[in-house]
């Protein structure tokens, strides 16, 4: 029987292990797994903010995948260690957040975990969803420091990767602390969930086997650690990093459209990984893709694949096709026969304004439209611009500089596109 971490490995989502044999420790079963089996993995996140990115995503379908492997999976959402902020990959010190804002962004992360785990308390492996604000701000200072601090040294904590890096240009003590919050958080769940796991990106790794240490020292025991690499582009840039955008996995920090058109613009070169990383296509489905991708590469059927795998698993397959026909529509596609839904989509992504019906009545130039819309400045500058070719009503090139519309000239909702150019869109409703 096939092992877990070796699942990972073939899919590229395994960094490095806290010991050989952990694959003989978490075979695969098909469904859930037997009682005497069954292990827990449990992975942190911290709510610095009321979503994650798609940085995060790739713990979040590890949980998925454990889960699917018939395991408990943990998500543990940090309104304790939020409180306090976690060195690991930061060059400077983290902003501390107020109890209020911590517990906004918890609730915004426990929606969206929820929608991507099961927790259905009837599955044998129902997923669980804590908070360790539960217990870590039950614990007093003297406490903690007799309770845990006794059994880390400075110099323990200062070989780890995420305090050395920091040495230079300074660490408070209470990011300092940070691992000992982890460490206690791996115990507390090692004691009141069985929990034998955890595991992260690469930069959680100190802070795992500092978990685990503690659990060995206090209480004799053995526990579990790996890592998943941080996810770079063919660039070498964080993925959900470009041009200081970041890409959010809840729709109220980046649109359904923004999220689909991020993977859609996938370099080439990254599909086939992307693909491993963040879908749970076969190893076969996806060599089978990217077979058909190479034939005509210019047709970006691989990147449409994994646009729309992964967003149908963040946002559902009616918000993907919103998106994916919003898609259509800005690279060319017939406006005519879009529904409202569709041009509501737009009228998020591209600028856009409502009028007044009554202003069709007896017609209303294009070069007046032009100029509600932003498209030029002057009635003056929208004629010379229909003149030169350059005006698109519905993608059809206006030809003729006094053009009127009409109400017969609306689309479904009463909407109307324009373009300028090739590639700037305008949208304007009429009600």
């Amino acid at each position: 029987m096939s092992g877990f971490l070796t699942l990972l490995k073939n899919r590229g989502l395994l960094a490095s292990q806290t010991h050989e044999h952990l694959d003989e420790l978490v075979p695969i079963f098909e469904q859930v797994a037997p009682p005497e089996h069954m292990k827990t993995a449990y992975v942190g996140f911290d709510p610095t903010a009321d979503s994650l990115t798609i940085g995060n995503f790739i713990q979040v379908l590890g949980l998925k995948r454990w889960q699917m492997a018939g395991h408990r999976p943990i998500a543990l959402v940090g309104g304790g260690t939020g409180l306090i902020g976690d060195p690991s990959g930061k060059t400077q010190e983290r902003q501390l957040l107020t109890k209020e804002t911590v517990e906004k962004n918890v609730e915004g992360i426990r929606e969206l975990l929820g929608r991507l785990l099961d927790f259905d308390e009837k599955r044998p492996n129902r997923a669980y969803l804590l908070n360790n604000a539960d217990w870590l701000t039950k614990i007093t200072f003297v406490d903690f420091l007799r309770d845990v601090g006794k059994y880390f040294t400075v110099p323990y904590m200062l070989a780890k990767e995420s305090v050395k890096s920091r040495l230079e240009t300074g660490i408070s003590f209470t990011e300092f602390s940070y691992m000992l919050l982890q460490a206690y958080d791996f115990k507390y769940l090692f004691e009141n969930y069985n929990c034998e796991f955890q595991f992260g990106a690469t930069d959680q790794f100190g802070n795992i086997t500092a978990g685990i240490e503690f659990i060995r020292k206090t209480l004799e025991k053995q526990a579990y650690g790996f890592a998943q690499p941080l996810i770079l582009d063919a660039n070498g840039v964080k993925i959900g990093k470009s041009q200081s955008i970041t890409i959010w996995l809840s729709e109220h920090k980046t649109t359904v459209y923004k999220f689909y058109q991020y993977w859609i613009n996938t370099q080439d070169a990254d599909v086939e990984r992307f693909l491993f990383y963040f879908t749970f296509l076969s190893e076969n489905e996806i060599k089978e893709i990217i077979a058909k991708h190479q034939q005509n590469p210019e047709q970006r059927y691989g990147q449409k694949i994994l646009a729309e795998e992964v967003t149908d698993m963040v946002h559902g397959k009616s918000k993907r096709t919103l998106a994916e026909n919003a898609s259509h529509i800005l690279f060319g596609g017939d406006p005519t026969q879009a529904k409202v839904e569709t041009f509501q989509t737009l009228a998020s992504e591209i600028p856009f304004v409502q009028m007044d019906k009554q202003l069709l009545h007896e017609g209303l130039k294009v070069s007046d439209i032009c100029v509600s819309l932003g498209i030029t400045t002057s009635k003056g500058e929208a004629q010379r611009a229909i003149e030169q070719g350059s005006i698109y009503l519905k993608n059809q090139r206006v030809i003729d500089k006094f053009m009127k519309v009409t109400a017969n000239d609306l689309l479904e909702g009463g909407y109307l596109l324009f373009r300028k150019g090739t590639k700037q869109y305008y949208l304007a409703q009429f009600i």
